[in-house]
């Protein structure tokens, strides 16, 4: 089984090594280790509970993980931008899930992190996040996007 064939919530695959998602069950990480997943990003602070160890979970299955806490717009700065970029770039070429509890600030940090660090163009930025679950912060990204004057 390929990662791709795996039904998560809310998923999409804006590259082929990356994956986004709403919050994984246990046996959606064990399916994607399975297939050959290698690391987690979980976007969820440790206020959100998904029910159940992720990090343990995902030690066990032999998962690299790490947390990248956006709580809501606040977080949506270079700070947390720069915690995503640190994270996929430790990941190179491995395949890498990224995930909150709906993939909407998945897509948001990775709007933010195409324009803001790999100079891609807001349309792009956009384009990008929405294929990674940008939804009802949209707007907000729109806006962190534009030019200052």
């Amino acid at each position: 089984m390929k990662l791709t064939d795996i039904q998560l919530p809310m998923g999409g695959a804006p590259s082929p090594t990356l994956l986004t998602a709403g919050q994984p069950t246990p046996s959606d990480f064990e399916a994607l280790a399975a297939a050959g997943l290698k690391h987690v990003v979980n976007l969820r602070p440790a206020s959100e509970d998904a029910g159940f160890n992720e990090a343990a979970l995902a030690t066990k299955l032999g998962l690299s993980y790490t947390v990248v806490p956006v709580a809501g717009p606040p977080d949506l700065n270079a700070q947390r931008v720069g915690e995503l970029d640190a994270a996929l770039g430790a990941a190179g070429d491995e395949p890498v899930l990224v995930h909150c509890a709906s993939s909407n600030r998945v897509g948001a940090l990775l709007a933010l992190r195409a324009a803001w660090l790999q100079n891609q163009s807001a349309e792009q930025a956009l384009a990008l996040g929405r294929a990674g679950g940008l939804t009802k912060m949209e707007p907000m990204v729109a806006q962190l996007l534009q030019p200052k004057s």
